[in-house]
């Protein structure tokens, strides 16, 4: 494992620093450095909580900002094995993860896919069909089980290699493709019929 060195202020802007120096001031509780990576990842972790996540805009507000008040402790942990936003998905799946084990009561899951974007080929029963099936899809992707949710959605809605994933999630890369295979069939299932 590296050791954390303290970085000098240096003249220029936090834009010119790399991500892994600001996780290295950020271990040493430079609030600049925490704030800088804040502004870089904000939105790719936001949109990863609420693929992940299936909750309430005021909820993955606070899922984004535990996401980023663990950083601090939790990059004196970085190993450099990971790149940085790779290594923050993962602290951001351990929040998520944290968040919903401790959910008393489990709130409606979801909101509408078909809310979030603009659905206009011109022919309204076409729109309407479009936003039903990517509620379904939504919806079935959501009540996967925790481990298959997170690994669909790290692979194919965030578009992360399997040896990534498999290092986010503390798994062997042979596990992820087997998650994988079964969150596949599992939407299948839940889906027959949806799409022809």
């Amino acid at each position: 494992m590296r050791h954390l060195l303290p970085i000098r202020r240096i003249a220029g802007t936090t834009n010119e620093m790399s991500d892994s120096t600001l996780l290295a001031a950020c271990a040493l509780g430079e609030t600049a450095a925490l704030g800088a990576l804040f502004d870089r990842h904000y939105e790719r972790v936001r949109s990863f909580l609420a693929r992940l996540s299936g909750t309430d805009e005021r909820d993955l507000d606070d899922l984004l900002q535990a996401t980023f008040e663990t950083l601090p402790g939790a990059a004196k942990r970085y190993d450099g094995r990971a790149s940085v936003v790779v290594w923050l998905l993962g602290v951001a799946n351990n929040v998520a993860r944290h968040h919903v084990r401790s959910e008393v009561r489990r709130k409606r899951l979801g909101a509408e896919v078909a809310s979030s974007r603009e659905f206009d080929s011109g022919d309204a029963g076409a729109d309407v069909l479009s936003r039903e099936r990517a509620k379904r899809l939504h919806d079935a992707i959501l009540l996967l089980p925790p481990k298959l949710r997170e690994t669909f959605v790290l692979v194919y809605l965030e578009g992360l290699p399997g040896r990534e994933v498999a290092e986010i999630l503390g798994a062997r890369e042979g596990t992820v493709w087997k998650r994988l295979h079964e969150a596949r069939a599992q939407l299948r299932q839940s889906l027959e019929g949806v799409y022809p």
